[in-house]
């Protein structure tokens, strides 16, 4: 009697109540985690989308790095994110092992029991309880008798019962350490990716940065080269206003006067792609534009938009070729970016003459003209550029 009372003791002491509220646990931990991943994930592909709408667009090289920076970083809280899971999942499979190693002995003693009782019933054969309860030598042994085989055979169903109840636990316990073990090679999978992906962005990142500072050289160089030629313009006008002054080879009376202003025509009808002044250039660099640029296809007639005296005619710099009218008083308009001249030095051009042919094929905004209006003051030696828009007729 004791020794079955011990053994249901023990059979108590071992099940897993503990364990099963530490998995519990776990799992509300693995489940919060995993919602910090689905973030982290979500968060991953929302700048990957940004980035794409970046390429997409004008390439912004500083607003591609900077995703490509915020990918890199959710990315490695991703790995991070991963790594922390796997851990808590490798210690679930350790506590998990080990209920099951703890159950899988609890069942083999129970079955140990099971096997050793029925062997007994079976040598005592069918009838031995009929035989124990007919020994009684009175009402009161007959009665203790019954209890103890009711005890029994309890005892016995019992044990039956936690047989069976614990292979339940057994199979039940299998497929939950499989499901572990399958969410560790899935997670260890998608960590594998994320840090692959994470090395993916380190070298475009790599690569965006060289790109970046080639674009930005070639933008400074470019800017430099804008500079010396717009230089070069200048002093062409200084010594057009020069010889003007000295020998009166412009007009006598000006063709053009403050009074002109907002009443010019367009020298050709297109969308004013840059304006006067400063404006943003390649890689957030800057540039100061002396004129506007106006959108037109290559081989559109450009035409003097005032009567005046064609002052050059030649291949400027950068600017390509190029024609310069004098209007007198100091006042200059010049047709830059043209493909093709249809004027030469000496040139008498009426208004709405053609000069050329637009061009600018080869400049960083595409076929296009480029206008300038300038202006040498009274005792001034160097010309000032104008704003050709507050020249030009309103469209």
């Amino acid at each position: 009697m004791k020794s079955w009372v011990v053994l249901a003791c023990v059979i108590v002491a071992i099940a897993p109540i503990d364990a099963a509220a530490q998995r519990r646990n776990v799992d509300r931990q693995i489940r919060d985690a995993q919602t910090r991943l689905d973030s982290i994930q979500r968060e991953s592909r929302e700048l990957e989308d940004q980035l794409q709408r970046l390429r997409g667009r004008a390439r912004d090289m500083d607003a591609e790095l900077a995703n490509i920076g915020r990918q890199r970083t959710a990315t490695s809280r991703e790995v991070n994110e991963l790594d922390r899971q796997m851990s808590t999942l490798t210690s679930q499979l350790d506590t998990m092992t080990l209920e099951l190693i703890l159950v899988e002995d609890a069942l083999a003693e129970k079955r140990a029991v099971l096997e050793s009782r029925a062997v007994a019933i079976y040598k005592r054969g069918t009838l031995w309880a009929f035989q124990v309860l007919l020994a009684a030598e009175s009402f009161g042994d007959l009665l203790s008798r019954y209890k103890y085989l009711y005890m029994v055979s309890q005892q016995d169903r019992a044990l039956v019962d936690d047989i069976g109840t614990l292979q339940g636990l057994l199979s039940g316990q299998r497929t939950d350490l499989l499901t572990v073990q399958a969410r560790i090679a899935t997670q260890r999978k998608e960590r594998n990716d994320a840090f692959g992906r994470f090395a993916s962005l380190e070298r475009q990142q790599q690569r965006a940065l060289s790109q970046t500072r080639r674009s930005q050289r070639a933008a400074t160089a470019r800017l430099d080269e804008l500079a010396l030629a717009d230089q070069r313009l200048a002093e062409s006008i200084v010594a057009l206003e020069r010889a003007r002054r000295t020998s009166g080879f412009t007009p006598t009376v000006s063709t053009i006067s403050a009074s002109d202003l907002g009443q010019l025509d367009w020298p050709v009808a297109g969308e004013v792609i840059y304006r006067f002044g400063e404006q943003p250039f390649r890689d957030g660099t800057t540039i100061t534009r002396q004129g506007i640029g106006i959108r037109v296809p290559e081989g559109t007639p450009v035409t003097a938009v005032r009567e005046g005296i064609v002052l050059q005619a030649e291949r400027q710099g950068t600017f390509g070729p190029t024609v310069i009218l004098g209007h007198g008083d100091g006042y200059y308009t010049i047709y830059l970016n043209l493909q093709r001249l249809l004027v030469s030095r000496g040139d008498h051009a009426m208004e709405g003459y053609r000069i050329g042919l637009s061009g600018g094929a080869g400049t960083d905004e595409g076929p296009h003209l480029e206008f300038q209006i300038r202006q040498t003051p009274p005792g001034s030696s160097g010309p000032v550029a104008l704003n050709p828009l507050n020249w030009l007729k309103r469209r």
